[in-house]
């Protein structure tokens, strides 16, 4: 579900911008980051918001 809702984000930018997204660990965490490449997509950091929190922000810029 992460990924759908990252993809509707994506669909509303304009080519060369940035968003960032708040991904929890697990499944969002692996899954999300690799979907957002094989969409054609630049993943430029993917960061935990606070060690140990379990929460990771990934910044993003659409390319087309």
């Amino acid at each position: 579900m992460t990924f759908v809702k990252t993809k509707l984000l994506i669909e509303r930018m304009e080519t060369g911008q940035v968003a960032q997204v708040r991904l929890n660990a697990g499944e969002p965490l692996s899954n999300v980051p690799r979907s957002v490449k094989e969409h054609g997509h630049e993943v430029l950091s993917l960061e935990e918001e606070t060690e140990g929190s379990g929460v990771w922000r990934l910044r993003l810029r659409k390319l087309s």
